[in-house]
């Protein structure tokens, strides 16, 4: 009979060949059966299930029921092969998910966060070069951060001014269009990091001060920081300014500019959600928030069609 480990290790072998990423599921999974191990189960209850998703007291009771997803997929794969399994109910745990209001970036905000960059400590010059072009490259391109993150020299080409997107989340590539600006200023980082030494051995695009591939904590830790620096801060609601919040800025901005242009924004939204590297149009609604300047041009447009029936 197979270990709980070696379950683990083929499920996600499994599922990753499918195009599934299981990152941050993958993670919690291999809790999920350390906690077993510890408690010296070599199988899946719905009690032990149970009693690992609530461990933490800190989170809110939607982390809890998205812990124990994890678990049930993953005693979905296990009865197959161990009769012993109990898969969690799906009426445990319930909880109606909201998605989290997006923070919304003005152009002013933007500006003050790339200055902010610029003046990183003078010891991190390159640091500030290359946290100053990522963040200007989020705002403007839609790129999820680990899309940019895993850009390559190849990737890159600032002649054509494309970016290629490689296999991205549930598998998806594509090409992303850069306005001659924004290559521009990808030019200039590129002549920076080539002065970096030994860097002709590392073949990703952003790298940190060393010449190593740049890391999703410090690019995460740099933007709470320079937010908080600027003035940024969290709103009344609580939540604090995201990095994936300059993603649904570049959505939101390329509809306001569609509605200002007269263009049919609904025939245009497939254009968008394939541009974002959406797997389906429906994905994209969630970038359409209730932002006051968007909902204000939808409704000139309405007030122009009925003045046109009218």
């Amino acid at each position: 009979m197979s270990t709980l480990r070696e379950l683990l290790e083929d499920y996600l072998v499994t599922r990753r060949a499918l195009g599934f990423k299981l990152r941050s599921i993958g993670a919690g999974l291999w809790t999920f059966v350390a906690f077993m191990e510890a408690g010296q189960t070599n199988y899946i209850t719905t009690e032990r299930a149970l009693a690992w998703a609530k461990q933490s007291t800190s989170v809110r009771p939607e982390r809890w029921a998205r812990r124990l997803s994890y678990v049930r997929g993953f005693a979905r794969y296990c009865s197959a092969i161990d009769a012993r399994t109990e898969v969690p109910p799906v009426e445990l745990l319930p909880f109606s998910y909201r998605r989290p209001t997006p923070y919304f970036f003005t152009d002013n905000d933007i500006q003050r966060l790339l200055q902010a960059a610029l003046q990183w400590p003078a010891k991190q010059y390159f640091e500030a070069q290359t946290l100053y072009c990522l963040f200007g490259l989020l705002s403007v391109s839609g790129l999820r951060i680990c899309e940019a993150l895993g850009l390559t020299l190849e990737d890159v080409d600032l002649e054509e001014g494309i970016l290629s997107i490689h296999s991205s989340k549930f598998g998806k590539s594509r090409l992303i269009p850069l306005h001659e600006t924004t290559a521009k200023v990808l030019a200039d980082y590129t002549e920076r990091r080539a002065q970096l030494p030994g860097i002709h051995q590392v073949s990703h695009f952003f790298v940190n001060p060393y010449g190593a591939r740049l890391s999703y904590d410090t690019v995460h830790d740099s933007f709470q920081h320079l937010s908080e620096a600027v003035g940024l801060g969290a709103r009344t609601d609580g939540r604090r300014p995201h990095l994936h919040d300059l993603r649904h800025r570049f959505a939101l901005l390329t509809l306001l500019h569609w509605y200002r242009d007269g263009q049919d924004v609904e025939r245009r939204l497939p254009v968008l959600s394939a541009y974002l590297g959406h797997v389906e149009v429906s994905s994209t609604y969630w970038y359409l928030s209730a932002w006051p300047e968007l909902l204000g041009a939808a409704k000139a447009r309405l007030e122009q069609r009925w003045e046109h029936t009218s």
